[in-house]
């Protein structure tokens, strides 16, 4: 085997390891449904909301009877 034929070799094969490199390193990317479904707490939007009420209800109740306290 003479230089070029050697080198040619080497060539082939240093491009075949990197064929096999790029191919091993493909990214997947898989979109899958969750298991449970999504939840969404509203809880403390709920709960504020109901502070306020209350609030404004017992502002005009005070308002309402000032000899209360």
């Amino acid at each position: 085997m003479n230089r070029d034929q050697s080198n040619t070799a080497y060539r082939f094969s240093a491009l075949l390891a990197a064929a096999l490199f790029v191919a091993g390193c493909n990214p997947t990317v898989k979109i899958e449904a969750p298991d449970k479904p999504i939840e969404i707490n509203l809880n403390v939007k709920i709960e504020q909301e109901i502070r306020i009420k209350v609030d404004r209800d017992l502002d005009q109740l005070l308002a309402d009877n000032p000899d209360l306290f």
